[in-house]
């Protein structure tokens, strides 16, 4: 059975996926048990046979293999960590054993971390950061097939079926690339992959293989995982060298309208100086910067944002989130240093 097929300069080239076998350990499917059948997945799988080039019938087979799962409904629409206010979601990502176990991430992938920062630019710390804050480095890759993931967020949740039926296709076409067995893959309940959970159009668009073995594996693979994520941030702008963020201070009579306004930077730091907001730090005052307020464990909490803070929420669109990364990345850091 051709699971895959695809068309390269006029020649058919047939790939059969590894592990195919397991799609046929339980004999024929069982079409009421999976996404096989249906207006929305028929129509989703000739999309794919005739702008792909996939096989139908080996798509049908697999989508009997997917099952809907309400947890994952249920986990997108009330995601715990962004109801939290600031102080309990750092102390959920900033902590002492996280740091330890960057430390120990560190050690063992010091060459590569060094490499990807003498190669892309973006500071070691930051990359260790990203991938101790997605999944502890490794130890927490998702506990849901991508496949159900993604076929139920694509097919059961019409919030948002056009985002996540575009990224189920970048999966399969994903999985073809690689020659992995989709039915296999794990992730998050979003269909995020790999040690720096990259869902799967992030994967196509900046997973590197950065080990040199001609596959791009970020499930297993740490190596490639640290390439690709410093790649991402690359790619997204990150300027080698300059600040991420500092603390603000601010008059009395500060514009507070300015604060939370969003997550890119449109005002220039001699503008917030000029409305009553200062950084801390020295920068050059024509740099744009965003300025944030979060509830702290002992009140109010006032950050200037610059343009590296806003890369880092470009891999999630978070403050809080890219805020964790910072300071982890900081802890991180000053062990290193050490």
């Amino acid at each position: 059975m051709n699971l895959f097929k695809l068309v390269v300069s006029g020649q058919k080239l047939h790939f059969i996926a590894p592990l195919i076998g397991l799609m046929l350990t339980f004999g024929s499917p069982v079409s009421h048990a999976g996404y096989d059948s249906g207006e929305q997945v028929s129509l989703f799988i000739e999309e794919l046979a005739t702008e792909e080039n996939f096989n139908a019938e080996a798509l049908r087979e697999l989508f009997a293999k997917a099952e809907k799962k309400q947890s994952i409904i249920d986990a997108i629409s009330r995601p715990a960590e962004k109801t939290k206010p600031w102080h309990d979601y750092r102390k959920i990502f900033v902590t002492t054993k996280r740091a330890d176990q960057g430390i120990e991430f560190y050690r063992e992938y010091r060459e590569a971390l060094d490499r990807a920062e003498r190669e892309f630019g973006v500071p070691r710390e930051i990359i260790v950061s990203v991938i101790g804050v997605e999944t502890r480095y490794g130890r927490h890759r998702g506990r849901y097939r991508v496949l159900d993931a993604l076929s139920t967020l694509a097919f059961d949740y019409p919030k948002r079926s056009k985002f996540f039926r575009k990224e189920l296709k970048h999966f399969l076409i994903l999985a073809r690339e690689q020659q992995f067995a989709p039915e296999t893959l794990m992730g998050s309940y979003a269909g995020a992959m790999g040690y720096g959970q990259f869902m799967p159009s992030s994967y196509r668009s900046y997973a590197v293989d950065f080990d040199g073995d001609s596959k791009i594996d970020i499930w297993n693979n740490p190596v490639d995982a640290i390439g690709s994520v410093a790649n991402y941030f690359k790619r997204h702008g990150w300027r080698s060298g300059d600040a991420v963020v500092g603390r603000a201070k601010v008059a009395p009579t500060y514009k507070k309208a300015w604060a939370n306004e969003g997550l890119k930077p449109k005002r220039t730091l001699s503008e917030f100086a000029d409305a009553g907001i200062f950084s801390i730090d020295t920068h050059d005052m024509d740099n744009k910067a965003t300025l944030m307020r979060l509830d702290g464990e002992t009140g109010e909490e006032l950050w200037i944002g610059l343009h590296n803070f806003y890369v880092i929420t470009r891999y999630n669109h978070s403050a809080m989130y890219a805020m964790s990364v910072y300071q982890l990345a900081q802890e991180i850091k000053t062990r290193i240093d050490h």
